[in-house]
Formats: structure tokens, C-alpha cells, sequence
């Protein structure tokens, strides 16, 4: 069974700010900190990656997994699914970027099925661990750009 979840937080930089860190993916590994390598494995005509492969820290070993992005509601909203992944079935998620009067809200979105069967009540926290890190690292990157 999928686990999904949604948390929010509020970032003190304008949308564009933290959408432009949100798609900067060869940036990711300076800042983002389970994560170990990323590469971009295609783009669009306009140049924005479209599959994107991750190398991050999961559960005590090293996990790779690629993610296909959707600009179709770009700026305001980046989806992505996964392609493929060693300990992931699926991974589906979208940020949304809504205007905010101290900034932006950031909505983030994920759903995860694993391969391996693991507790609900693990997934739940590890799913809320990775959604609550990962938006205050966007934070932290996106407030230093702004």
C-alpha cells in the first residue's frame, strides 16, 4: 500500500526564487543532504531536465532512482513520477508555489509505494522525515538566494 503525505512550509523568497533552486538539479547534491549524486539523464528542447537520476542515503544503504518531470503547470507546479528505483515500486510528488505575503508557501506532495514490505506507521515517518527535511533545506537554499 502507498503511503502519501503533504507538508508546507513558508519561504521567505519570491516563487521564482525558489521554483529556479527547486529545478536546479546539479545543484541538489551541495545542499540537499542524504542526497550523494544526481544526473541529468534527458531535457526538453527548452533545456529543463526531464529524467532526472538520484544516488541518496535510505534506510542505512544507498538507493538509486530516476524521476520524470512535468513542467505543465510550471512555474506554479513541478510533478514528477518515478521512472525506475531499487527500493522504491513508485515515487510520485509535486511541489506547488503559491504566493505568499511573506514569500511563498511550498506545498510538497509525495506518494511512495516500496517494494519491500515495511510497517505503515515506518513509512509514515520516514515519508514525513524526507518531506520535512527536504522543505527546510529548500528553505535554507531559496532564503540565501533571495
Amino acid at each position: 500500500m502507498a503511503q502519501r503525505a503533504t507538508v508546507s512550509i513558508v519561504v521567505h523568497a519570491p516563487p521564482e526564487v525558489v521554483y529556479s533552486v527547486v529545478t536546479d538539479f546539479l545543484n541538489y547534491a551541495t545542499w540537499v543532504s542524504d542526497l550523494k549524486d544526481v544526473t541529468i539523464l534527458e531535457s526538453d528542447c527548452d533545456g529543463r531536465p526531464l529524467e532526472v537520476e538520484f544516488r541518496a542515503a535510505a534506510f542505512g544503504r544507498s538507493t538509486t532512482y530516476a524521476l520524470r518531470y512535468d513542467y505543465s503547470r510550471a512555474p506554479e507546479q513541478l510533478s514528477w513520477s518515478q521512472v525506475r528505483g531499487d527500493i522504491t515500486e513508485s515515487l510520485e510528488g509535486q511541489y506547488r508555489f503559491d504566493p505568499d505575503d511573506a514569500g511563498t508557501k511550498v506545498t510538497y506532495d509525495l506518494e511512495v509505494e516500496m517494494l519491500v514490505p515495511i510497517p505503515a506507521f515506518v513509512k509514515s515517518r520516514a515519508a514525513h522525515r524526507i518531506q520535512t527535511q527536504a522543505l527546510n533545506e529548500l528553505k535554507t537554499q531559496a532564503e540565501l538566494r533571495a
